[in-house]
């Protein structure tokens, strides 16, 4: 099967047009999907001020003991909306957010101490607190590219048709529609507001789930503990693997090298003692030496590749992904917007981690095409890797992905799965890092 390595869009590449074209489509079909889940946002801003009201009632009603009883329930409500926000922003937006810890509280206590407790949770306050913002702060975010494409639906839908019916003083914006010409005027107004809601709306969504995240994070002594407790596991992680790979090493070198060597030097002994009495037994022996002695050097060689490749030292890590694709047996297309060097422990994980899911494509999920983008956007390295394969990978059930997530948790860094039955299967890996030294892979950007 052919295998490729194949540069970005735009650089001038016969295929670039087609690409920039399947590109914008892209683009055009992400920018409905934006402004349904805005639709959505808005349409939800109503259940956050019910939900909110409801349990500003039930507190209003805790001097007469009526509040203790509406309380939970409320606060569940809250919670259960708060989460689905939650859900929504990470999901559809890659941001997110860290919950509270569950509501204090449970059905087994009476109603004066669970409501003590949920009264005494930091989380249900910043609940609470977002429930009343939401509406005027989030709800305006989403609202401003849904006015946009609903007046200009309404300019290029409906007002060709009803503006006879309207006479004089029919505006649409600020084209006076009284004829035709200022029909079709109106008309072509309408799909340019329809079109400028259309892009705005990816932005919108962002910003509401920036928004999302400055409010409903957890808060600051939860994030402190968590924190604290995964750089407890990722500590005890990197030294668990630390040490697996010196045993592995000292185990390798045993094995390979070292009985090598080993043999070698018996056989010189023996050549030795044959060199005046038998010559030609002697050179025989010889040659065995200098064939043990290649085993040998390439035994070594591959222990070094195993624990940090040459291409990846020399090359950097685009170059080092390229030679991955030029190894398997599948398509795999690499598009890799590098311009700087990263640090060599991020170069190394992400290289061993794409190496694994490359590995993953072939054994389990049977693709026959692989494509692979690697970028340095802000603060983190960001890496995609997708297959056309049968999907449904489970990160639970494979060592191999979740080695991948205990190798990137040392570094905070995340692997998010999406694979369906069905495929296809794409997996996002980012690493917080920042650049550190001029490229010297052989493409500027691209690759």
């Amino acid at each position: 099967m052919e295998r490729r390595v194949v540069m970005a869009a735009g650089d001038g590449r016969p295929d670039g047009g087609r690409t920039a074209v399947r590109h914008g489509r892209t683009a055009v079909r992400r920018g409905w999907v934006a402004a349904g889940r805005c639709q959505l946002l808005s349409l939800a801003a109503f259940a956050v001020t019910a939900a909110g009201g409801l349990v500003v009632g039930a507190l209003l009603l805790l001097p007469v003991g009526l509040g203790r009883a509406l309380l939970p329930p409320a606060a569940t409500a809250l919670r259960r909306l708060s989460d689905r926000h939650r859900s929504w922003t990470a999901r559809w937006t890659g941001t997110p957010i860290s919950p509270p810890e569950p509501l204090g509280g449970d059905a087994a206590r009476d109603g004066r101490r669970r409501a003590a407790r949920i009264l005494g949770d930091e989380g249900f306050w910043h609940d609470l607190g977002w429930a009343w913002l939401e509406p005027w702060t989030g709800g305006l975010l989403v609202a401003l590219p849904l006015a946009l494409i609903h007046y200009g639906l309404f300019g290029a839908l409906v007002q060709p048709f009803v503006w006879p019916l309207l006479g004089d003083g029919n505006w649409y914006a600020f084209v006076p529609v009284e004829s035709t010409a200022t029909m079709l005027a109106a008309l072509v107004l309408g799909l340019g507001f329809v079109a400028a809601g259309v892009r705005l709306a990816p932005t919108a969504l962002d910003w509401h789930a920036r928004w999302s995240r400055r409010v409903l994070s957890a808060p600051y002594r939860t994030e402190l503990e968590r924190r604290i407790e995964h750089l407890t596991d990722t500590r005890a992680d990197a030294l668990d693997t630390q040490a697996a790979e010196l045993r592995r090493i000292e185990r390798d070198l045993h094995d390979g090298a070292q009985a090598r060597l080993v043999a070698l030097g018996l056989t010189l002994d023996r050549a030795t003692l044959l060199l005046d009495t038998d010559p030609r037994a002697a050179r025989a022996l010889l040659d065995d030496v200098r064939a043990t002695s290649s085993r040998a050097l390439q035994d070594l060689r591959d222990l070094v590749h195993g624990i940090h490749p040459p291409v990846l030292a020399d090359r950097g890590l685009g170059d080092a992904v390229r030679s991955l694709a030029l190894d398997s047996f599948l398509d795999v297309h690499v598009e890799a917007h590098l311009p700087d060097r990263l640090p060599a422990p991020v170069e190394s994980a992400a290289y061993f981690a794409v190496g694994e899911l490359l590995a993953n494509a072939g054994k389990h999920s049977g693709a026959r095409e692989v494509r692979i983008r690697l970028e340095h956007t802000g603060p983190a390295l960001r890496i995609t890797v997708g297959d056309d394969g049968r999907g449904g990978a489970d990160p639970a059930r494979g060592s191999g992905l979740h080695g991948i997530r205990r190798r990137l948790s040392a570094f905070d860094g995340a692997l998010a799965l999406d694979s369906p039955p069905g495929g296809p299967t794409t997996a996002t890996l980012e690493i917080p890092c920042a650049s550190s030294s001029p490229k010297t892979s052989s493409c500027s950007g691209t690759g």
